[in-house]
């Protein structure tokens, strides 16, 4: 392993993800993060390559997010260092950047674990370590949660700090920013720190800004402030004036001008990888009255060539005996979806293609270098990817949201008030959607069909393979109003995709095999191959639905109402989901059936492989036939 050394801030870098576990004899000293608190600043520095190595190792391990984590390393160390965790509150927002906080909070013999079945949570967890004092996922939601721990607080225990970090990508959410504006409203005693991995500081701005922010962070600056805050206030004019000057010097030497008209004091922006700087300006903030805002600048994969070179690829990765396999040639969904868009787009000059920040992940590389006139990627702004959506279809553009089924949950109103109420012509491409595996139950998607289905206007298609996947996406495309098309993460059944561009009839289910048979299995998904066994076990008729809204009635009729029995198949929530919606049009037909659903229970399935948590909820194949030959 080559390494080299920065001299500016004494970082370690790694050209290569270590295979053998390091020596950590520093890190090793460390049960929870009061055993850090006697260490010299030299010392934290041994401390964060130490960390850094250990890091690499163990995700190199397990697999899961890496870029995040490296970047955070020194910022971590001095959080736990001068605030008294868990007592004082810590928020990591999203969490992708909170494996060295698990590392030194007491979980560093776990790590190895994470994103497995029974083993760490991939984000902090409550219920996992008094550490992780609040449950995370989704971005954006740390400010308005440190708000409400601080107002909580603020009468039984005074003394108690609040601190949360937030990322720049998760910034550009409308919620950090609602919770910011009641911050400056409410005054209370906060830290939020702004870790900008986005941005660079020239070498000349860099400085003057860094010693202005020293300035502005220190004691002596506080107390020349409040005395002159007090000796100016009887004199409006120039108190004013006096504030107006100094809100000006700012604006000069740092971008924080909006976060102090929110009533936040802006210090910023500094080296997020200089431990020294990081320790004198935190330790300051920490005395000052009010809600502090702090810029630190860091690198994404700081310390890993190759991951500061890719911070896309190194957001996350596999184990690396993964990385050195042959990569499966199976198309992933999101590529089928990638393929389907590029081939639309060429045909018709109105499709828009929208992403709240997921390019990569969403299959829209491809589509974004081809059409760059016609891909809008909106950053972490969900509520606003369905509106603008909306808009573009009132001026007759063909938009096409690209977004995770998990994030959608966020734009709920606007999916209901700005396009389904007007009937607008938008297609929801939902991704990751079922259970995802390892990133556990805040990235699942189990709830699309539930609340989508009870939207009027909205069709809901349910592909069950990659070839059925694209052919849905073009009916869904070409129907005029709402539709969505729900996918899985990763590979199907490997079905050969045609390429062209053929439709299919709004509302017409398939029947794949008909059987003389009082049973009846109907698949909504990508489940088929176990709806396929059940159905040839049974010896039963197999259709597969395709379309959860509008139901094929008139194929259900025909085949309900002379059997004894149906059985419903789905990755998806079992309440409010598609088999529901069968027993619902049974009863309002009036066919005596028998029916059993199988879809995900009534509770949050944690974290582990599809396959693993696919058993948790009962929908593999053997569990199936077990509650089968229970109820049958």
């Amino acid at each position: 392993m080559n390494t080299s050394r920065k001299e500016k801030h004494k970082l370690k870098i790694f050209t290569e993800i270590p295979d053998k576990k390091p020596s950590t004899p520093l890190l090793d000293k460390v049960e929870n993060p009061s055993d850090i608190r006697s260490f010299s600043i030299n010392e934290l520095q041994t401390l964060a390559d130490e960390l850094r190595e250990f890091l690499l190792y163990s995700v190199g391990q397990s697999g899961g997010h890496l870029g995040g984590g490296l970047g955070v390393i020194e910022l971590t160390i001095i959080l736990h260092y001068l605030f008294n965790t868990p007592y004082d509150n810590l928020i990591w927002d999203v969490g992708h950047q909170a494996y060295p906080h698990k590392i030194l909070t007491g979980r560093k013999n776990k790590i190895e674990t994470i994103r497995k079945k029974d083993g760490l949570a991939p984000f902090p967890l409550r219920k996992e370590s008094e550490y992780d004092v609040f449950g995370v996922g989704h971005s954006s939601t740390s400010l308005s949660a440190l708000l409400g721990m601080a107002v909580g607080s603020q009468e039984s225990k005074p003394d108690k700090k609040h601190v949360a970090v937030i990322g720049d990508g998760a910034m550009t959410a409308g919620m950090a920013f609602e919770a910011l504006s009641h911050a400056g409203h409410l005054k209370p005693n906060i830290l939020v720190i702004l870790n900008d991995n986005d941005m660079s500081i020239s070498e000349n701005i860099g400085g003057l800004s860094n010693y202005f922010s020293r300035i502005w962070a220190s004691k002596i600056y506080k107390g020349i402030k409040k005395s002159g805050s007090s000796f100016l206030k009887p004199l409006p004019q120039a108190y004013h004036l006096a504030r107006k000057v100094e809100t000006q010097m700012k604006a000069m030497v740092a971008p924080g001008t909006i976060f102090e008209e929110l009533g936040l004091n802006y210090i910023g922006p500094i080296d997020g990888h200089n431990l020294k700087e990081l320790n004198d300006v935190i330790s300051n903030l920490k005395e000052f009255d009010g809600p502090q805002f702090l810029h630190v600048i860091t690198k994404k994969g700081a310390g890993l060539d190759p991951a500061e070179a890719d911070r896309i690829g190194f957001h996350a990765i596999g184990k690396i005996s993964s990385i050195k396999e042959k990569t499966t040639k199976h198309k992933k969904f999101q590529d089928v979806f990638g393929d389907w868009i590029v081939d639309m787009a060429s045909i018709d000059g109105d499709l828009i293609a929208i992403t709240p920040a997921m390019r990569e992940g969403s299959g829209l590389v491809k589509f974004s270098q081809e059409f760059p006139d016609r891909y809008f990627d909106v950053a972490i702004a969900e509520q606003h990817a369905v509106t603008f959506a909306a808009g573009l279809s009132v001026e007759n553009k063909k938009p096409v949201v690209a977004i995770y089924s998990t994030f959608l949950q966020r734009g709920y109103d606007q999916l209901i008030h700005d396009v389904a109420v007007q009937n607008l012509d938008v297609t929801f491409a939902l991704d990751r959607a079922g259970l995802v595996g390892e990133d556990g139950p805040t990235h699942s998607g189990n709830y699309d069909i539930a609340y989508l289905r009870c939207i009027p206007n909205m069709v809901v298609c349910t592909p069950s393979d990659e070839n059925e996947t694209r052919k849905l996406l073009t009916a869904a495309y070409k129907y005029q109003g709402p539709a969505s098309v729900r996918y899985p993460r990763g590979t199907g059944s490997n079905v050969a995709v045609e390429k062209n561009l053929k439709t299919l009839e709004i509302g017409k289910a398939k029947v794949i095999k008909e059987e003389d048979s009082k049973v009846i299995v109907l698949n909504f998904g990508t489940l088929i191959e176990t709806a396929k066994d059940i159905a040839s076990d049974l010896k039963a008729t197999l259709i597969d639905m395709r379309f959860v809204k509008p139901l094929d009635e008139s194929l259900l009729k025909k085949f309900l109402s002379k059997a004894d029995i149906f059985i419903s198949i789905e990755d998806g929530s079992v309440m409010g989901g598609a088999g529901s919606a069968v027993q619902e049009f049974t009863s309002k037909e009036r066919i005596n059936i028998k029916s059993m659903l199988f879809g995900i229970p009534d509770e949050f399935i944690d974290h582990a492989s599809r396959h693993e948590m696919l058993e948790e909820a009962g929908l593999t194949l053997s569990k199936i036939k077990i509650k089968l030959q229970e109820l049958l």
